[in-house]
């Protein structure tokens, strides 16, 4: 594995695990399953670096009202949603939650920086991790070499560093600039739980609380929008009305699919080359699951799901 260092959109994310699209209250493809194979692919994952990495903190909804209660009890009794969406209602201790909130059953965190420390640090313990940046045109394709390495396949797991790949460029990514903030907050909020209206908010330590993240399409430079923090801020005030004080900002750049789903295989020119990617907003809850899907198609020769598949923008 070829790493240089930079942090990714993964690894500055919040590692929010949920099956449910909290804005309508609606599920996605094969949501059950992405988060069944997560959990299994932790405990193994467990088995090598020690550590299970899932934060049991279920997502709890503010409701703005009590149209937005009535809908969550409705979708509730869906067949998709029946094991997702709790229909027992709580108060949340404080933070402002007239219409109180609802409970997204399934949902959890990953702990981010310690599951990408103690993963890195068993890969590179064991001489699976180089600690340099991969330079493209030192890839002999036809020999199956870079540099003093050789291989049988190579996989491009970049993110949005993936517009550089002269390989897979044109590969419909768009990048999504995602800004989150680190907070000391007045008085604590409850600990066991993520906290979620207009963003997510959860402790990271006893004195500091994560909130975010937004979503933008147009500003995508690489610098702190302060609009964007500004945005958060108030966010953060219409539920924690108390004093509260920024310490940190971060952004990442999320590579997302216009249908929304990942982007895995194989380069049409090239055999032994692969993608992965695409992956979005939910590349905690779904990189497990369609990895698998990859490493089958490799190793199995079993097709791909067409949804996922590289070969649906032929």
């Amino acid at each position: 594995m070829f790493s240089e260092g930079k942090r990714s959109a993964s690894q500055v994310s919040a590692g929010i695990i949920n099956p449910v699209v909290l804005k309508k209250f609606t599920t996605f493809w094969k949501a059950q399953e992405q988060i069944d194979f997560l959990k299994n692919s932790l405990q193994e994952i467990e088995e090598y670096t020690g550590r299970n990495y899932l934060i049991d903190a279920p997502i709890h909804r503010i409701f703005h009202d009590e149209n937005e209660q009535k809908l969550w009890l409705k979708k509730s009794e869906n067949d998709e949603l029946i094991s997702f969406l709790d229909k027992k209602f709580d108060h949340l201790k404080g933070v402002k939650n007239d219409f109180l909130s609802g409970k997204v059953n399934q949902s959890a965190r990953l702990d981010v920086n310690g599951f990408f420390a103690g993963l890195f640090y068993f890969l590179e313990n064991k001489g699976f991790l180089v600690k340099e940046k991969f330079v493209y045109s030192e890839l002999d394709t036809k020999n199956a070499v870079y540099k003093n390495f050789h291989f049988q396949n190579m996989l491009f797991c970049e993110g949005m560093g993936v517009v550089n790949n002269p390989f897979f460029s044109d590969i419909p990514v768009n990048p999504n600039k995602g800004h989150h903030i680190k907070v000391k907050l007045s008085h604590s909020i409850p600990e066991n739980i993520t906290i979620k209206k207009k963003h997510f908010l959860f402790p990271l330590s006893e004195e500091l609380y994560f909130y975010g993240g937004t979503y933008d399409r147009e500003q995508l430079d690489a610098q702190i929008d302060h609009s964007a923090v500004e945005q958060l801020r108030r966010g953060l005030s219409e539920i924690y009305p108390a004093e509260l004080e920024i310490v940190d900002a971060n952004i990442g750049f999320r590579p997302t699919v216009k249908d929304r789903r990942p982007i895995l295989g194989r380069h049409s020119e090239y055999c032994n080359l692969y993608v992965f990617n695409g992956l979005g907003a939910r590349g905690i809850l779904n990189g497990c699951y369609f990895a698998k899907s990859l490493y089958d198609f490799i190793e199995e020769d079993v097709p791909l799901p067409a949804e996922v598949s590289l070969d649906r923008f032929k």
